[in-house]
């Protein structure tokens, strides 16, 4: 039983990384707008899908988490 908690909660490890990475996305885009206010659209769209694609790594590594612990 104990196997299952240590392996969710190495599983969850990668939780931050993708706060990490989300963090990452936004840093990019306020530097991004201070260099070129002109592009300010564009990075904004691109900054979006960087974090849907983070977003969704964050919430593979959970869904993991839950079917190691609850799982069979």
């Amino acid at each position: 039983m104990w196997f299952k908690c240590i392996a969710a909660g190495l599983a969850t490890i990668a939780l931050a990384g993708a706060g990490i990475g989300i963090g990452s996305v936004f840093a990019a885009l306020i530097r991004g707008v201070a260099e070129n206010p002109t592009e300010n659209q564009t990075l904004f769209q691109y900054a979006i899908l960087g974090f849907a694609l983070t977003e969704a790594i964050a919430l593979f590594a959970l869904m993991m988490a839950f079917l190691m612990l609850f799982g069979l």
